[in-house]
């Protein structure tokens, strides 16, 4: 996964807020049970606002961050760089919805902002500590993540890591923002649990729309060339190592799928799957049929 040397980066894409509040704004317990029990609900979720410390409002944004533009100014610096290389991966998610969004749906994209933050931050859907790993606030249309998340990943879930498994969260997140400007989002309603849930369906399309773009990143002009079979082995295993089944078992030693939000680790590996086999937006409809 190397950027292209010469590219240009916008850095304007990501505001970096450092370290937020001591200890965060959500009452959970601590250690490896209490960060789970978060992540069982929210891991790679869109809407924190249910289990943050406020209420979601475009008021509560957040301020500006440090200035990245200085430091991440071309695709060499995404290479040397974890920073720099969240910045040429949200460039390249972008550039590729800014060009297919309006060529399959009629939609115009509007851009998304990335906030990278420690410990804690403050959204437009309320308070939210580092435990609850990424996600899309709707009400501020902004990512949040902590990089902090990435090696929970590979010390709690035995994820394999990566330079491509952080790629694929972040292009997982901006796939909430594609559903979101889609109305997608209001497919879910009160249906936010069960194997076959709309929020099943929803994490799953946001899956989906990751492995389109990790077919298409090429095209937007950030990389060397195509991603090798190491990366998407790479997003595979991140995939499967925050299936709804997988954290269960894990958490509370049996699988319980009238639990699940997010989907097994089988459906999200097929699904991003299917994303990347087809680079097609139009073939990831998780909400007709079966999933």
């Amino acid at each position: 996964m190397d950027f292209r040397d010469d590219v240009d980066l916008d850095a304007s894409q990501v505001e970096d807020h450092g370290s937020g509040f001591p200890g965060g704004g959500l009452a959970i317990g601590g250690g490896v049970v209490g960060i789970v029990a978060v992540i069982v609900a929210l891991l790679l979720g869109v809407n924190p606002a249910g289990l943050l410390d406020g209420t979601g409002s475009d008021s509560a944004a957040p301020r500006q961050g440090s200035d990245l533009s200085a430091r991440c100014r071309k695709g060499s610096d995404a290479d040397q760089s974890e920073k720099c290389r969240v910045v040429g991966v949200v460039n390249s998610v972008q550039r590729y919805w800014r060009d297919a969004l309006p060529e399959h749906t009629r939609q115009s994209y509007a851009p998304a902002r990335t906030v990278l933050f420690s410990g804690g931050v403050s959204t437009g859907c309320g308070r939210a500590s580092s435990a609850v790993g990424p996600f899309y606030c709707p009400a501020d249309h902004r990512v949040y993540l902590d990089l902090g998340f990435f090696q929970e990943l590979e010390e709690t879930f035995d994820a394999k890591g990566g330079s491509f498994a952080q790629a694929y969260v972040v292009a997982h997140e901006y796939g909430h923002h594609v559903q979101n400007l889609l109305g997608t989002m209001n497919r879910v309603g009160r249906d936010r649990a069960g194997a076959e849930s709309a929020s099943v369906r929803l994490e799953l399309q946001a899956d989906c729309y990751a492995g389109v773009w990790a077919k298409n990143a090429v095209t937007t002009g950030f990389y060397d060339g195509p991603f090798t079979d190491d990366d998407i082995r790479e997003a595979l295993d991140a995939a499967s190592a925050v299936g709804d089944d997988r954290i269960q078992e894990r958490v509370q030693g049996r699988v319980d799928p009238e639990g699940w939000a997010h989907g097994s680790s089988r459906q999200r590996v097929h699904w991003f799957t299917t994303g990347y086999t087809t680079g097609s937006p139009a073939r990831c409809d998780t909400f007709s049929g079966g999933i």
